[in-house]
């Protein structure tokens, strides 16, 4: 319980650490798989990131224990398959690290700006920063390894403009031409393009595992998403002559045998389209033509009705694990 000189943790906190405690669950269980795989130098990052997970779950377990609230599920070992064919090949494990540590580096600041006691603000900042050190080391490993690709490069500019162009925000039509983005826009789609990618195949490789077929379908309907997102913001990039991002790494196998449970891929699939969610939102609240946040605002709607329905099935199967409730002080009038 908690000290006498100590606040109990409140709603934001709680709320906070649940879902933290969900994704490091699930996490801990994908490295184990890539780390029993792994036959490349990024091993040692994989290692170093399951061991962080470790401790970082060690403690929210025991700030719930110490409050006197029930510890979740989570994932346990009963959602990883030990000893079965590694379900992607070169270098996607690093490329997963990738775009998870940046889901986590948003999550954790996140929740650090929503925590009011101190320790547990010091926890946030923490994991905030062990996120940003790993996302930082796996860059710079897939940029060594010629697997990532950087954004385009720029003539740096000699001098600072304010907009004279009445047009300026105007976006493209068949009948009229129109600018070409900024480097805000551009950079802001070569993001949403190359975590398009990571999760595209992530669902290719969740979806020819998957034990139900509910599920299978489900996850093919993400990675036709995942498609046309690629697809439709390549375009914007390709209308101002800059060819988007590609990888000729981290691919699907052909394995049929999943390491995973479906209610962890479920899971993963329910997280990756909450943080498109949030990509989609920040670009186009910082685009300043206005066929982008259009675009942007058409894919959001698509996620969400991508998301909303896993959330359905997710329920369908028993698999959605229920936050902490507030008291339901209307029961008291009844």
């Amino acid at each position: 319980m908690t000290t006498s000189s100590q606040a109990p943790i409140t709603s934001s906190e709680l709320a906070n650490l649940w879902i933290a405690f969900q994704e490091k669950t699930m996490i801990l269980r994908v490295l184990e798989h890539f780390i029993e795989h792994s036959d490349h130098d990024g091993k040692q990052l994989l290692q170093s990131h399951y061991n962080g997970t470790a401790k970082n779950i060690e403690m929210i377990t025991s700030i719930f224990q110490q409050e006197g609230a029930v510890v979740p599920i989570g994932f346990t070992e009963s959602d990883v398959n030990k000893s079965v064919p590694k379900l992607f090949d070169f270098m996607y494990d690093i490329m997963y690290l990738h775009l998870m540590t940046k889901l986590e580096m948003s999550l954790y600041a996140l929740f650090t700006g929503m925590s009011y006691r101190k320790d547990i603000e010091d926890f946030f900042i923490k994991m905030t920063a062990e996120s940003q050190l790993m996302n930082s080391q796996s860059t710079q490993f897939l940029l060594d390894k010629g697997v990532l690709v950087r954004p385009p490069y720029v003539s740096m500019p000699k001098q600072v403009n304010f907009v004279q162009d009445k047009n300026y925000m105007d976006g493209f039509t068949w009948f009229s031409e129109t600018r070409s983005l900024n480097t805000v826009e551009a950079s802001l789609i070569h993001h949403a393009i190359e975590t398009n990618l990571v999760g595209m195949q992530l669902m290719i490789g969740f979806a020819q595992v998957a034990a139900d077929k509910e599920v299978q379908n489900y996850l093919i309907k993400g990675m036709e998403l995942s498609k046309k997102i690629e697809i439709d913001l390549g375009e914007f990039l390709r209308h101002s002559y800059v060819e988007p991002p590609a990888t000729h790494a981290g691919k699907a196998t052909t394995s049929k045998i999943s390491p995973f449970s479906d209610k962890l891929m479920m899971y993963n699939t329910s997280l990756l389209a909450s943080f498109g969610l949030g990509s989609n939102a920040l670009g186009g609240g910082f685009s300043l033509r206005s066929d982008l946040p259009a675009k942007m605002a058409f894919l959001a709607k698509d996620i969400f009705t991508f998301a909303q329905d896993g959330g359905k099935l997710m329920i369908k199967n028993g698999w959605m694990e229920e936050p902490p409730q507030i008291e339901d002080r209307n029961q008291l009038t009844k």
